[in-house]
């Protein structure tokens, strides 16, 4: 081979090798995507409005929070970008992030004992193209003693949790009953992602 042909082969190469960029600062998202093999190419969350609008139910909002995300990530047209949000829903009520000790020990008070909802949106975008889907689980929480509450606020684990609870931590312990995918519910389903990358071609099972 020629040294202009090599080198023409190299450039079409690396013109072909997709960049992966999660939108996402999640370390439980990184940490799922492991599961799958996939290491990002960079990681790059978006800052947007995360308030729901006037009325908006749980799946329409966080399944907006997803496209909007992905749409504000600045990537290279031919790169891939992932991301996801995770709602907890109570009926018609979005449980986001607590902004404090008080909201999260509000938040597990009124999960006890009930069943609810997890909701993650996730969107994949490649160019102008976007591919988008949610997974819904239902999960059931034990109500909490005054014991556990304080153990679980003093933890700090509801910090940055949809809900004021982390599934795959401590309140894994008032979880008696889930219907869905815990995936999911800790962030990232994977059965969903994986899916949604090989339709955007990235190439989940055959990368070298």
């Amino acid at each position: 081979m020629t040294c202009r042909r090599a080198a023409s082969t190299i450039a079409l190469n690396k013109r072909f090798i997709l960049r992966f960029i999660l939108g996402s600062g999640s370390p439980r998202r990184k940490e799922l995507l492991a599961q799958l093999g996939i290491t990002p190419d960079a990681i790059l969350p978006p800052d947007i409005d995360e308030d729901p609008k006037k009325a908006e139910l749980p799946r329409p909002y966080c399944a907006r929070l997803a496209r909007e995300k992905v749409a504000a990530v600045v990537a290279d047209p031919d790169d891939i970008v992932l991301c996801a949000d995770t709602t907890v829903a109570l009926g018609r009520r979005i449980l986001g992030k607590p902004a404090d000790a008080a909201e999260a020990a509000t938040f597990l008070t009124d999960l006890g004992g009930r069943r609810h909802q997890v909701i993650t949106a996730i969107a994949v975008r490649r160019g102008d193209r976007i591919w988008t889907r949610e997974s819904v689980s239902a999960v059931k929480m034990k109500r909490l003693s005054d014991m556990e509450l304080n153990a679980y606020l003093a933890s700090r684990e509801w910090q940055g949790k949809a809900g004021g609870y982390a599934i795959q931590g401590a309140a894994g312990a008032f979880i008696p009953w889930i219907s869905g995918s815990f995936t999911g519910i800790v962030g990232l389903p994977l059965a969903e992602t994986a899916a949604l990358l090989l339709a955007a071609g990235y190439p989940v099972w055959t990368r070298p």
